[in-house]
């Protein structure tokens, strides 16, 4: 069976947060990514991160009645690969600094080349120190 894919032009990540200013903080501040949009609506309030040079957005969003969404297990993951060892270093400096830590993954393969942190909504970052060809 032939598979015949779409031709995707960007890739967006978006999901709802209790912790909406927290959430902001720890993405921006603390992973050092770039807020490139904000909006408002009616119902809904969101703020959009943009990777350096690439067309991967994370969006997070807060609706005025609160997150319908259930907690994360452990093993649901955002990877960032980062080939340079310092730069991990730095972000992982900077978070704890915010008051996060280090945390045991539940995949021993994260653990072999990355770090793992918990953002404000339990959600789990792994920085992977390597490059993915």
């Amino acid at each position: 069976m032939e598979f015949n894919s779409f031709t995707a032009s960007q890739v967006r990540i978006a999901r709802p947060t209790d912790k909406f200013e927290e959430v902001i903080d720890f993405y921006e501040k603390g992973l050092g990514l770039r807020q490139i949009e904000e909006f408002k609506s009616n119902e809904y309030e969101g703020v959009i991160f943009g990777l350096p040079g690439v067309n991967y957005h994370l969006e997070f969003t807060r609706h005025v009645d609160g997150s319908p969404c259930p907690a994360p297990t452990k093993d649901n993951l955002l990877v960032f690969y980062i080939s340079n060892e310092n730069e991990i270093h730095q972000v992982l400096d900077r978070v704890k600094n915010m008051g996060y830590k280090e945390e045991e993954p539940e995949n021993s393969y994260w653990k072999e080349q990355g770090i793992t942190i918990e953002d404000p909504d339990g959600w789990r970052i792994v920085l992977m120190n390597r490059s993915y060809e």
